[in-house]
């Protein structure tokens, strides 16, 4: 008989879930059409449920983003722990967490599928997910194989977030956002074993009719199986977002919004169960609808609990259900006859190994340069430690994403290392390996800046910052993952997969520099080098209890670098220590003259000589810190957060400061003229075009922002702006200096040396919600608006053993002072503390290197999103006409009398005319290049000439092995390979 998860042969006989009696209080049905990514599904209500399959980014949990004015954000996840799991299995850190990776397919109406299951513990896992739009409800089916031969329980909790402890407003209104349970089968407001099924609201703080009944966002209902005393029923609740199996749900706080409904299974070996879950979900109430979504939501319980709906299961399947008395039901299929599900073939995962004999974990800069200079070590054993612990716990659906590309000449770059050692060389970075943020230029890896619009985007030209660090001997082992254009604080997606958490595998890594956070602090790395124009250093380097700085505007280069808000954005590193920083920034800061405002603030001048002469551990006695109340108030996470980072206050006392009370910062200066922010974010795309002008495949950010490659909640049509002009340049930059001027004024009328901030004010969350709940982040930190120096610090962990951190801020300029002063704030607490889920891994001399993959982009589905469906990006544009494609149809050729061979090209059909840069090379040189415009579904040639050494070679009767390149124009990419073999014989 064939496993449930594809069981289709026998249909189940239990009736649907009646919904005509709530008829009246639906609106139109709207179709849904599958996106790019995130895959939305309109209800009949109206309301766009957005799921996380396969798709772009790709996070693979089956559980629900955001749904249309609902409270429900990152739900249906599935936490799953698997009891007597080994200490040493490669998996062991998923135990208790959500699962991911499950292949799930959109069938482009309603439903989604398992395509690869996953499993956990010898445990095999897969989910299938329904949408009933006209009950305005789904159904998750997840079922559970156990592939050993002893009996194992399985700890399953279904749930997610309903809402978070805060206000928020829309338009004139405040709306309440915190959950509580207003209804359950039983009639109180407490969940339990006798339950069926539970209705939660967000009750505003004052109702808006006489009625109870009142909801700011809208409901939603979860049933979830038969009550007591049915053996299968409910075993209880906890909290989904922390280690929900042991801390029960609390009646109030933000941690009552995170509910978990749990069960056990005991599982023969061989033995399929499956547990079904249905979640209703309602639009927000308004004053002439108040109560009606709530009683709508709480119908579609009470309907789906009476008769559920397992229609399209095969009778195996339903057989396999063990949250749910199928015997009671009517019209039940009789499971008596019906053989055990056969347990699929097991599939055991060699534990990883490393071929190198010298341990990487949580090794400083410092700490590799000292052990290469001692002989104890090369750059060869470091970097192909690093790569090891890639493969072993980057790839994957555990994986942690960290990576959209790794360096296939890593090893080489280690071995150039190891000769410059060996003929006396020495440097800080000699051989240490990096990973890069994938909007820096590179000129031997693809830059994507995370969109698909980029894939196979080759500079020819490394970014300022990144041809110091190949000068000074670092390893590029490859680009890190990252925020689709850096648009995210919250978490770190892109067409090549979303990053996770380094400490805590369900949560967020946030954004936008995630992948070089995750890839340092998990020792796939010695550090990286991310960018920040709101929060994007120092929100995923407190994530993953790193150091970073944010230094002046200036002090370092932008060259070659995408950009998110020109003249604001910033580059920098990331690591464990402050004085592996300050290593960095001594290759990494100074004038460029591509950047004009390195030039302006003269930054040569302005940094120190050496970085490392500020590494001084009292450079905090006799110095005044000040501090806001309000920064440390008690955030809506009540987790504790607060009181810890503020209870490093006693550290800096101890250190010989002072804490000074400052009340609010200023603002910043307005420009002179006007700067229209269309016209600055063309500046910034159109000046990083420019720079690779003969590779770009995009021209300006209307271009590349309208793209429909990009993930459809970040797709938007941008209308063509003007670049700005030179007054308005100069308006900028001037009011840029002024706010900094004005901050400085600040800090000296209350006679502070620097002011210390919060990291963060909650725990993190869990990566699969929108952007509403990743972190309370809300400190007021005026760094990046000013553009001012900043170091963060960690600091330990909060109550929860989430990282923690602070932030050190200072005026314009002081960036070297600042150092200093995070260095001794460090040297005081040891507040970095590495992560336990990726330990050392078993050396095995006598092992292959594991292979590296790079991750194929996830192919777009080029549809637009449903105009209602949640966007971060403004209206969903019209569909958009399929992308060009152009394809190299020849393999081998041969010249005519003159020399001249012909290359033939293909366009694909459908699509506009293609643009493609044709470049032919031999041994590694550039021997011919053409560009060619081909009209769509027709074939082109483009005609190249032998050079003189060309056709000596074929006259004496050799073949020649040349590479074309193809580079596409505009909108054009290149289906299969960029880079082909062809062979040009003689005559």
């Amino acid at each position: 008989m064939p496993s449930p998860r594809h069981d289709r042969s026998r249909r189940s006989t239990v009736a649907p879930a009646g919904a005509a009696a709530l008829a009246s209080l639906l609106i139109t049905f709207a179709a849904a059409t599958p996106a790019s990514a995130v895959n939305y599904v309109t209800s009949a209500n109206g309301a766009s449920w957005g799921i996380h399959d396969a798709a772009a980014p790709g996070l693979d949990t089956g559980s629900i983003r955001s749904i249309t004015d609902n409270a429900l954000y990152g739900f249906g996840n599935l936490r799953v722990r698997v009891a007597g799991m080994a200490a040493d299995d490669p998996d062991i850190r998923m135990n208790g967490e959500m699962m991911r990776g499950w292949g799930l397919r959109f069938d482009g109406v309603d439903g989604f599928r398992t395509t690869s299951a996953i499993t956990l513990g010898g445990v095999e896992m897969s989910r299938e997910i329904k949408l009933s739009k006209p009950g305005n409800w789904a159904r998750w089916l997840d079922s559970f194989t156990n592939t050993g031969d002893a009996p194992v329980d399985v700890d399953v909790s279904f749930g997610g977030t309903t809402g978070w402890n805060a206000t928020s407003t829309s338009g004139s209104r405040t709306l309440a956002n915190q959950s509580a349970v207003v209804d359950t089968t039983s009639g109180d407001t407490t969940i339990g074993a006798d339950d069926a099924w539970a209705v939660v609201a967000t009750p505003p703080p004052t109702p808006k009719h006489a009625s109870a009944g009142d909801s700011d966002r809208g409901p939603s209902a979860v049933v979830f199986g038969t009550p007591t005393p049915f053996a299968g029923h409910l075993l209880g609740t906890g909290v989904q977002q922390r280690s929900v199996f042991d801390v029960p749900l609390p009646d109030t706080g933000t941690e009552a919004n995170f509910i978990g409904y749990r069960h056990r299974l005991t599982l023969a070996p061989g033995e399929t169960a499956s547990l079904v879950h249905f979640v209703a979900a309602g639009r927000a109430e308004t004053a002439a609808t108040s109560g009606q979504q709530i009683a709508a939501v709480r119908g579609t319980a009470v309907a789906l609990t009476t008769a559920p709906d397992l229609g399209g299961l095969g009778s195996g399947t339903v057989c396999t259900i063990r949250n749910i008395d199928l015997a009671a039901l009517p019209g039940a299929p009789d499971c008596s006859g019906i053989p055990a599900p056969e347990a699929p073939a097991q599939r055991p995962a060699a534990a990883p190994v490393t071929t190198s004999p010298y341990d990487v974990v949580d090794k400083t800069i410092g700490d590799l340069q000292a052990d290469m200079e001692a002989g104890r070590t090369t750059a060869q054993q470091i970097t192909r430690a690093y790569l090891d612990r890639i493969a072993a716990y980057d790839r994957g659906p555990f994986g942690f994403h960290a990576f959209i590309h790794v360096a296939e000449d890593a090893m080489a770059q280690a071995k150039q290392a190891d000769a410059r050692r060996a003929a006396g060389e020495k440097g800080d970075l000699l051989g240490i390996p990096v990973a890069v943020k994938d909007l820096y230029d590179t000129k031997d890896m693809p830059t994507t800046t995370g969109t698909l619009a980029l894939a196979g985007y080759q500079p020819k030209r490394d970014a300022f910052q990144v041809a110091r660090l190949r000068a000074a001997g670092a390893v590029l082992i490859g680009k890190a993952n990252l925020s689709e254009f850096a648009n995210s604080g919250s978490q770190s997606e892109s067409g090549w997969g979303q990053v996770w958490n380094a400490y805590k595998p369900s949560k967020t890594s946030l954004g936008s520099s995630g992948g070089s956070a995750v890839a340092t602090a998990t020792s796939m790395a010695a550090f990286g080098m991310g960018s920040q124009t709101g929060v994007s250093l120092y929100a995923p380097s407190t994530g993953a209890s790193l150091v970073t700085m944010r230094g002046t505007d200036g002090i370092s280069s932008l060259a070659g670098a995408s950009p998110l808000t020109w003249m604001q954005d910033f580059l920098g590193p990331m690591a464990r220590s402050v004085a592996d920083v300050a290593r960095i920034l001594n290759v990494t800061t100074g004038t460029d003259p591509e950047d004009f405002v390195t030039v302006d603030g003269d930054a040569d001048a302005k940094r120190p000589a050496d970085w490392k002469a500020f590494l001084d551990p009292n450079a905090l006695q006799g110095k005044r810190i000040g501090y806001l109340p309000a920064a440390y108030a008690a955030s809506y996470g009540d987790d504790g957060t607060v009181e810890a980072v503020r209870g490093r206050f006693a550290d800096l006392e101890a250190l010989g400061a002072t804490m000074v009370e400052m009340p609010d910062p200023p603002s910043t200066v307005s420009p002179s003229i006007a700067v229209p922010s269309a016209g600055r974010r063309e500046e910034g795309w159109r000046r990083y075009f420019e720079r690779n002008a003969d590779v770009a495949p995009f021209h300006t950010a209307s271009e590349i922002l309208s793209s429909p490659r990009n993930l459809p909640y970040n797709r938007q049509t941008v209308a063509p702006a003007d670049r700005l002009t030179d007054e308005q340049i100069a308006a900028l930059l001037a009011s840029r200096k002024e706010s900094k001027v004005r901050l400085a004024q600040w800090m000296d009328d209350h006679d502070v040396d620097v002011v210390v901030y919060p990291g963060f004010k909650s725990d993190v969350y869990d990566n699969d919600g929108a952007t509403a709940l990743s972190s309370d982040r809300g400190t007021g930190v005026p760094t990046s608006n000013f553009g001012v120096p900043t170091i963060v610090v960690p600091a330990g962990t909060n109550p929860h053993g989430d990282p923690i951190s602070l932030q050190f801020v200072g005026r314009a300029w002081d960036d070297a002072k600042v150092l200093g002063y995070g260095y001794a704030f460090e040297q005081r607490v040891h507040g970095h503390v590495a992560p336990s889920t990726t330990p050392a891994l078993a050396y095995d001399p006598s092992a292959t290197p594991p292979p590296i993959e790079n991750p194929k982009p996830i192919p777009p589905v080029t549809v637009a999103p449903q105009p209602d469906a949640p966007s971060n990006g403004g209206p969903a544009p019209t569909a958009p006409r399929p992308t060009p494609r152009v394809r190299l149809t020849t393999t081998s050729v041969r010249p005519d009398r003159k020399g001249r061979y012909a290359l033939r090209l293909r366009c694909s059909t459908g699509a506009g005319s293609c643009r493609v840069r044709v470049e032919v090379r031999r041994g590694g040189r550039a021997v011919g290049s053409r560009t060619l415009t081909i009209r769509a579904g027709r074939t082109a040639t483009a005609r190249i000439t032998a050079t003189t050494a060309m056709r000596r070679a074929l006259r004496r009767g050799g073949t020649l092995h040349l590479r074309v390149r193809l580079s596409g124009r505009r909108s054009t990419t290149i289906a299969g390979s960029r880079s082909v073999s062809v062979l040009l014989r003689p005559r």
